[in-house]
């Protein structure tokens, strides 16, 4: 692999938490000399045809993915990146619907949580409709920081979170992860264990879980990763090859303007060739019939 970043294959456009429209993701992907992108917006595939179609302009080839919520044995909120697949299949985009509608009214809920802390510290509540407007796809709470920031009640996201929206949490809703990595190969594509070091430190236990994993099909895990120690990813790149599995990478960039974190490098000492594009499509072969490749 070289050493040049040439892919980024971990993406958050406004249709999940992140800031910018997809077109102008695959913008920033451009200046950032991309050859290749995914945008993995967060249980949402509103915007990959507008990302394909800035990357067809722009000349970057993209990806469609998806990062799904999933959980498993105690552990919540484990992410699996999924590549490759229909972005129209149908039973993928139908559970994903459910999804958005359960996450819309957990998001109100966080609100009122919130307008009701507000109102007992004698400041003016905000107005969830507000809310919705930060968000053109899939509402999360990254749109409530802004609309708290937007309103002065606090400086940054990570003062909203600290602040508001950690005490005002109400349940996520997770897909099982031998479900979730079924509904990714049921639409043609592969699953990838996303940023792995954020499930669990205890190493042992991570192996255990990825052997359960693979034995539910998982294709790849992401060892290459933003805040990632060069010894972190030796090691998450060691356990996926011990297993046969694919290894991708990605900056989970969002495009926050309190964040260093670029498209590419991460916080400057990523860099992802552009070889991990062509297991993602030997691995594909798998799940997909010859002529849909």
């Amino acid at each position: 692999m070289k050493s040049k970043a040439e892919i980024d294959l971990h993406l958050h456009s406004c249709y999940s938490d992140g800031v910018f429209s997809p077109a102008e993701v695959m913008q920033k992907a451009a200046e950032a000399g991309m050859k290749a992108v995914a945008l993995a917006d967060h249980d949402h595939l509103g915007g990959i045809a507008e990302a394909m179609e800035a990357g067809l302009q722009l000349g970057i080839e993209v990806l469609s993915a998806v990062e799904l919520s999933s959980q498993w044995d105690g552990f919540n909120d484990i992410h699996l990146l999924g590549y490759g697949f229909d972005p129209q299949h149908p039973v993928l985009a139908a559970r994903l619907e459910e999804f958005r509608a359960y996450r819309q009214g957990r998001n109100q809920a966080i609100v009122e949580r919130v307008n009701a802390l507000l109102l007992e510290q004698g400041v003016n509540p905000i107005r969830f409709e507000e809310v919705l407007a930060l968000a053109d796809g899939a509402l999360g709470r990254p749109h409530i920081a802004q609309a708290l920031i937007n309103a002065g009640h606090v400086t940054d996201h990570e003062d909203a979170f600290r602040k508001y929206l950690t005490c005002c949490n109400v349940p996520k809703k997770y897909f099982p992860m031998d479900e979730a990595i079924d509904l990714l190969h049921q639409a043609g594509g592969v699953a990838v264990l996303a940023h792995p070091l954020y499930i669990t430190p205890d190493r042992k236990r991570f192996e255990a879980l990825l052997d359960e994993f693979v034995r539910f099909g998982l294709d790849g895990v992401e060892a290459l990763c933003s805040g990632f120690s060069n010894d972190d990813r030796d090691y998450y790149l060691t356990q996926a090859r011990r297993r046969g599995l694919i290894v991708t990478g990605g900056s989970d960039y969002h495009g926050f303007s309190d964040s260093e974190l670029v498209i590419g490098t991460g916080f400057g000492n990523l860099a992802v060739g552009y070889a991990v594009v062509d297991e993602i499509r030997q691995a594909l072969s798998r799940w997909q019939q010859p002529e849909t490749l």
